[in-house]
């Protein structure tokens, strides 16, 4: 299989779907990759490093387009790039689906068989090619929220760890996933006063016995979300169902009640966001405020440290890719039911549940189609 690597084009997008090791072990196993000029400038991979692994350089996306059997991205693909896509050629890449209908109705009209990395699934229930972005900006959360929240920056002026003698930030972190715990982890290593609020009772155990009671746990309910956002002066949406779109779990309303100079950082924000106020943002133009609280919404967060997510997110998907590659799509996703969780559109239809009730279409069964 010829498998492609186009350069991200979506603003300071720096991640590249392929880094040169990974590239080489497609190359190991009998196939061919075609890679776009610069593609890996952003994580300090040269066109020579990817020729080295075995890669043909090409001078535009559209060769890449115009040639690739399977296209490994990371962000879903802008409209330029959708326009590209051919009957019955593969895409593995983030999607985020349930908020976007106009990226579904260009990869029904693609007939083009697209797999979303967000949705593929593992034999514990978790979601193994979107935690290791979520990590990352659950991470990243913490740091954007502290710098936001410096007065120069538009917020309150606390530090989150506070000083001796003086209280330190109040951080609430809706959901115990992924995002959430490692949201978690950043905020207590810089002692703030950390809230985490989830439905789940498990989940709160597990934090309980992770963290100690260093970290607030607290049941979700209206009345506790009310109360803690109010009063937070960092909050942090981390919740996800599953290639749907997020939950609001916060009102415009609760908004205008928090004080002046507080920070919400919408991680979710991939999904729709869980922030009534919230709408997408880059990393050019990060954030704006409502009602005097600053609102970090940047849709590829973890596009700021490429290098970092780049890797990690090939860690995990490198595997799904050369099982695509050296099986064809049908066949992999026949062999493996949580691959085949992934696909969201293939052949005109639309294949992933949430999908398809998000946006009100007909929905497929990814097995049928398989078949």
């Amino acid at each position: 299989m010829l498998v492609g690597v186009p350069k991200e084009i979506k603003v300071l997008e720096h991640r590249v779907g392929l880094t040169p090791a990974s590239v080489r072990e497609v190359v190991h196993h009998g196939h061919q990759a075609i890679v776009e000029r610069d593609a890996g400038q952003g994580i300090g991979a040269s066109d020579d490093d990817y020729a080295r692994a075995g890669a043909t350089i090409a001078a535009t996306a559209s060769e890449v387009w115009a040639k690739a059997q399977m296209i490994v991205k990371v962000k879903e693909p802008q409209a330029a790039e959708r326009a590209m896509l051919k009957p019955g050629q593969l895409l593995f890449t983030y999607l985020h689906l349930a908020p976007d209908p106009g990226q579904t109705k260009d990869l029904v009209a693609s007939g083009a068989v697209c797999i979303a990395y967000e949705t593929v699934t593992s034999p514990s229930g978790g979601l193994p090619l979107l935690a290791p972005m979520s990590e990352v900006a659950g991470r990243m959360a913490v740091q954007a929220g502290a710098h936001y929240l410096e007065k120069a920056h538009g917020g309150k002026g606390i530090l989150l760890g506070g000083v001796p003698g003086v209280e330190p930030a109040r951080v609430v972190v809706l959901g115990g996933g992924v995002v959430g715990t490692h949201a978690i982890t950043m905020a207590l290593g810089l002692e703030a006063d950390v809230w985490v609020i989830d439905r789940n009772t498990e989940a709160l155990r597990r934090l309980w016995a992770q963290f100690g009671p260093a970290l607030n746990t607290v049941f979700s309910t209206r009345d506790a979300i009310e109360k803690h956002v109010a009063a937070a002066d960092l909050v942090i949406g981390g919740v996800l169902v599953p290639g749907a779109s997020a939950p609001k779990l916060v009102s415009r309303e609760l908004i205008g009640r928090m004080e002046r100079g507080s920070v919400v950082v919408d991680v979710a924000i991939d999904q729709g966001g869980c922030f009534e106020t919230s709408r997408a943002t880059t990393h050019a133009e990060p954030v704006f405020a409502v009602d005097g609280v600053i609102h970090y919404c940047v849709a590829n967060m973890p596009g700021g440290v490429p290098r970092t997510s780049t890797y990690a997110l090939n860690n995990a998907t490198l595997p799904f890719v050369l099982a695509l590659a050296d099986k064809g799509w049908k066949e992999a996703l026949a062999d493996d039911a949580h691959l085949r969780a992934g696909l969201n559109v293939a052949m005109g239809k639309v294949t992933c549940r949430p999908v398809a009730e998000a946006q009100g279409v007909p929905f497929v069964e990814a097995a049928a189609l398989v078949a």
